[in-house]
């Protein structure tokens, strides 16, 4: 059963965990660093704890303690009870939700371990908008995407941010790193996958005249907000494809546009 503490002095350094969660360049060099990241909100931590990363800590203000119980003496790490004031000076920011857990992260799999078993994957291009990579990973686990792959300079998914917007998603839906991009697609073209890049180009094939659900493998490219795929991303795919646009419109939000293609190489896929 975890211990609960109570805590009173913002700069107790057993609060460390929690320090400047509003600085963004910080956390982001920080938390890969020292192997954790931070679950927000009852329904995340739970999901996290659900999926097996190491409970580090947790910050409860105290009207969340009775809400929490459950996971506090199942918990094996501290639990520190805190004013909403106190949490606020430590990590910068009104939390809210009142409920933050200090999480160990895990060992990445590699791309061919996460490719071994997949069929349907996303694989996405310097998307380094948090909010987007949550958003990309809750589709991909609600509309059945078996695995993410990302390019080296993509957002950590595990950011703070990110794991909130997916509502712990991303806990769901294996992922790996791609080094050496864009030469690393060839792993995933060796796997068996035919790579789709997904652009608004006049040049590529609509989603309906590509019938990706037809195909045994796909793995769908998707680009950053604004300027989409690279042109070596685009020049390694096997063919590009487009959502096809009414009202003049140009292009999706990638958020958005990443659920209609998952959905799209999704439905009525090929049965093993």
């Amino acid at each position: 059963m975890a211990e609960l503490i109570t805590v009173d002095d913002p700069d107790d350094p057993r609060l460390h965990d929690y320090t400047g969660l509003t600085d963004v360049e910080l956390r982001r060099r920080r938390e890969p660093a020292e192997g954790l990241f931070i679950a927000e909100g009852e329904k995340v931590i739970r999901r996290a704890a659900q999926a097996g990363y190491p409970m580090r800590s947790m910050l409860l203000s105290a009207k969340w303690v009775d809400t929490m119980r459950d996971v506090i003496d199942g918990a094996e790490a501290p639990v520190y009870s805190v004013s909403p004031g106190l949490a606020e000076r430590v990590t910068g920011y009104h939390v809210h939700r009142g409920a933050l857990a200090s999480m160990g992260r895990k060992p990445l799999p590699t791309a061919a371990e996460v490719l071994r078993t997949a069929r349907r994957v996303a694989v996405m291009e310097a998307v380094n908008d948090h909010t987007n990579i949550g958003a990309i990973f809750r589709s991909a686990a609600a509309l059945g995407m078996d695995a993410v792959l990302l390019s080296p300079d993509c957002a950590d998914p595990l950011y703070r941010r990110s794991v909130k917007v997916s509502m712990g998603a991303v806990f769901s839906v294996p992922y790996a790193r791609l080094d050496g991009w864009p030469r690393a697609l060839d792993t995933v073209r060796e796997a068996g996958f035919r790579l789709l890049a997904l652009t608004p180009d006049e040049k590529a094939s609509a989603m309906d005249e590509a019938a990706p659900h037809r195909l045994e493998r796909v793995a769908l490219m998707l680009g950053a907000e604004g300027d989409g795929l690279s042109g070596r991303a685009l020049a390694a795919a096997d063919e590009w494809v487009r959502i096809p646009m009414a009202h003049g419109v140009d292009s999706l939000n990638v958020g958005a546009a990443a659920a209609v293609a998952f959905y799209a190489v999704t439905t009525g896929r090929p049965e093993s």
